[in-house]
C-alpha cells in the first residue's frame, strides 16, 4: 500500500540497481464495483478502475514514474512531451520530484485548464502551438532527436511498462483477469500497455486467462476505426482528441490477439455516460473516461451477452481535470435570503 509501482512490481519492470526508486504514491487505485449499471446491463459483475486516484489525477502517473526514473538513471537533465493535458501534468510532477527541467508542447486552446494549471504549478516550461496534438507530438519527437532531452510520451517504451501495472492490479484484486476490459483509446498507449500486462501475468501463472480488449475512440477522432488518419479530430473528450495515435499498431494487436474490438462512440454517448457515472454510480471521471462506459452500453445495446461475465471499465482520469465541462449540465443556482422558510420554499418543503 502506497509503495508505488517501481517497488511493488519491480520484478516485472525493466529496472536495474541504478534505477532510482522514487514515488509519488502512484498505482494501487480502487477497483469499485458498480451498484446500478451492472444490474441494468445484466453483467455478472462490473467494476470501475478509478485511475483518477493517482497523484496527478490520471493513469499517466504509472508510466511516467518509470520513464522519468529511467531518464534519471541515464543522467538526462531534461524531459519533453506533447500533451492534451494529462501527460503534461504527470511529466511536470515527476520531473519536479526528480529535479529535472520539463518542457511541454500543447495545442493552443485545446487543453482543459485544470490540466494546464497543474503543469504550470509544477513549474514546467510550456509552449502552445497553433495546431493539434499530432503536430505537437511530431515537433517533440524531432526536438528529442536533435537535442539532449528525453521524450516521455508513450512512444517511450518505459511509459507502457509502467502503465501495464494497472492490469496486474486488476488481476491481483479479482484473483484472475476479467472477461472484458473496456477502455478509452486516444494515443492508444494505454490499451497496448494493458494487453501487455495481462499477457505477462498469464505467462507468469498469475492469471488463467486474458480479457477481450474493448477499446473506444470518440467518433470525431477515430482513426483506427476508420482505417485512416483524421487530420482535424473533433470531440468534447479532449484527452482522446487524437487523429494519428502513436501506438496505433499496438492497439490493433491488442484487439486482434484478445478477440476484442475497437469501435467509436459519439459525443452524445460520451456525455450521457459521463452524467450516468456521476449520478448513478458516484464516479466523477473526465469526459474521455466516459468513453469506456459509453462503449460498454453501446455493445450491450447491440447484443453483447454479459450474463455471468466480469467486466472492468477503465476510468482514466478525474473529473476535476476538466471541471468546467460539468458546468454545462448544472442547474442554475437559486439565491434566497438566509432564512429557514426561504430555503424550504425553494426546496418545495413549505
Amino acid at each position: 500500500m502506497g509503495r508505488g509501482v517501481l517497488l511493488r512490481y519491480r520484478d516485472f519492470l525493466p529496472l536495474t540497481a541504478a534505477t532510482p526508486m522514487i514515488t509519488l504514491g502512484e498505482g494501487d487505485t480502487p477497483l469499485v464495483r458498480s451498484v446500478w449499471l451492472e444490474r441494468e446491463l445484466g453483467c455478472g459483475a462490473l467494476y470501475f478502475k478509478l485511475e483518477g486516484c493517482n497523484p496527478t489525477g490520471s493513469f499517466k502517473d504509472r508510466g511516467m514514474v518509470v520513464a522519468v526514473a529511467k531518464a534519471v538513471e541515464e543522467r538526462s537533465k531534461s524531459i519533453i512531451c506533447a500533451s492534451t493535458g494529462n501527460t503534461s501534468a504527470s511529466a511536470a510532477a515527476f520531473g519536479a520530484r526528480f529535479g529535472l527541467e520539463v518542457i511541454v508542447v500543447v495545442p493552443s486552446g485545446k487543453i482543459a485548464m485544470g490540466k494546464l494549471a497543474q503543469a504550470i504549478t509544477y513549474g514546467a516550461r510550456i509552449v502552445a502551438i497553433q495546431g493539434n496534438f499530432d503536430q505537437a507530438l511530431q515537433i517533440v519527437r524531432n526536438l528529442a532527436e536533435k537535442h539532449p532531452v528525453t521524450l516521455v510520451n508513450s512512444v517511450n517504451p518505459y511509459r507502457l511498462e509502467g502503465q501495464k501495472t494497472a492490469a496486474f492490479e486488476i488481476v491481483d484484486e479479482l484473483g484472475d483477469a476479467p472477461d472484458y476490459l473496456f477502455i478509452p483509446v486516444g494515443n492508444a498507449g494505454n490499451i497496448t500497455a494493458y494487453w501487455k500486462g495481462f499477457v505477462e501475468y498469464r505467462w507468469a501463472g498469475k492469471a488463467s486467462q486474458t480479457p477481450k480488449m474493448m477499446g473506444f475512440q470518440a467518433a470525431g477522432a477515430a482513426p483506427i476505426v476508420r482505417g485512416k488518419v483524421v487530420e482535424k479530430p473533433r470531440t468534447v473528450a479532449t484527452a482522446i482528441r487524437i487523429g494519428k495515435p502513436a501506438s496505433w499498431q499496438g492497439a490493433v494487436k491488442a484487439r486482434d490477439e484478445s478477440g476484442g474490438v475497437i469501435d467509436c462512440v459519439s459525443d452524445e454517448e460520451i456525455i450521457a455516460a459521463y452524467k450516468l457515472l456521476a449520478r448513478r454510480e458516484g464516479v466523477f471521471g473526465e469526459p474521455a473516461s466516459a468513453a469506456s462506459v459509453a462503449g460498454l452500453i453501446k455493445m450491450a445495446k447491440q447484443g453483447l451477452d454479459l450474463r455471468g461475465k466480469r467486466a472492468v471499465c477503465i476510468i482514466t482520469g478525474s473529473g476535476l481535470k476538466d471541471p468546467s465541462f460539468s458546468k454545462k449540465f448544472a442547474e442554475s443556482l437559486t439565491e434566497v435570503s438566509p432564512e429557514l422558510e426561504a430555503v424550504e420554499r425553494v426546496l418545495g418543503w413549505r
